[in-house]
């Protein structure tokens, strides 16, 4: 078995590299990104090459191997898209063209696992969304893992992949510092405060997200990798669980696990460009095809909370 991660250097996709290799020690396994983490690289078990997703000399030669099996993580995220219209475009859309016609061209039916995401939902955020809702994005990101998921849809169709796309919920807690995502401050708002330093939040408290833990991700991730074709049916999206939580809701637990002193670090700013894409994202989902093929959620905020103080060895006043 040969696996090509696309995307590997990012929190996600190394935490992904990590799990696979411990449940699948006789893969082969080859990493790809523009930054691959030391650790990573230092591990026998993985092959690192570092690379950009967008320029098609450079994917060309991994897709060449044929891998069987290609986790697909690779994108400019949220904010960076709607900030930078034509990187988005290159990366997330382009790219992801590219990867599926020479996966096309060299006729060998890879399966892939692509993370789309719940952004590309947008509008009502009264609406309950099923997996018969149609996308209707409010944000360039949205638009382009929108269009992929159709890509990918079709390209199964036709028989050139074996292809199912998650669409994720907005992960947390991410560790490490802030990224460009419109939702960073989701994990900003528990991480910074267990390291001390304050943190904002751009929303009113009583707005709701829908949300999952990395751990959970990075196991639904390989469980989408081992589903068969015929058990996913011929529409390759899969919505997958997660919490509906308000950022109220997300301080309450992190006071209770953490005291509130560490809550005290934490203000509200609102930031009018980050509400306009954040606030068109429906927090409430009805995930039944995800759960009938076995994908699963978090089972609450301050499991996720207290997973990450133990996973980043965090010492609490009150513990």
């Amino acid at each position: 078995m040969h696996v090509l991660i696309i995307g590997a250097g990012g929190f996600i996709g190394s935490r992904l590299a990590m799990e696979y290799r411990q449940k699948n020690p006789n893969a082969s396994i080859s990493l790809f990104d523009l930054h691959i983490p030391e650790a990573l690289k230092e591990n026998p078990g993985f092959s690192c090459i570092t690379g950009n997703f967008g320029d098609p000399a450079q994917t060309d030669p991994l897709l060449e191997k044929k891998p069987d099996l290609i986790f697909h993580l690779a994108a400019v995220v949220s904010g960076e898209a709607e900030k930078n219209f034509d990187l988005g475009m290159q990366v997330n859309l382009r790219g992801s063209l590219h990867l599926l016609e020479k996966c096309r061209e060299l006729g060998h039916q890879p399966r892939i696992v692509f993370a789309s995401s719940c952004g590309i939902f947008g509008g009502d955020v009264h609406q309950v969304i099923t997996e018969n809702t149609a996308p209707k994005p409010r944000s360039s990101y949205g638009t382009q893992k929108a269009i992929v998921d159709l890509l990918m849809n079709d390209y199964s169709r036709r028989g050139f992949v074996d292809a199912r796309c998650l669409r994720l919920p907005t992960i947390t807690v991410r560790p490490g510092k802030p990224n460009a995502a419109t939702s960073s401050f989701l994990s900003g708002i528990i991480r910074e405060p267990l390291n001390g330093q304050q943190a904002s939040y751009p929303v009113d408290p009583a707005s709701e997200f829908w949300i999952l833990s990395p751990k959970q991700v990075v196991k639904n991730l390989i469980h989408a990798a081992a589903l068969e074709a015929e058990v996913i049916g011929e529409d390759r999206t899969i919505n997958l669980p997660g919490l509906t939580v308000s950022v109220q809701h997300m301080i309450d637990c992190l006071e209770k696990v953490a005291g509130p002193e560490i809550t005290q670090l934490l203000n509200h700013k609102p930031d009018d460009f980050l509400q306009s894409i954040v606030l068109t994202w429906p927090p409430h989902f009805n995930t039944q095809k995800a759960d009938q093929l076995g994908f699963t959620a978090d089972r609450d905020v301050e499991e996720i909370i207290r997973n990450y103080v133990r996973e980043e060895n965090i010492q609490l006043q009150n513990s």
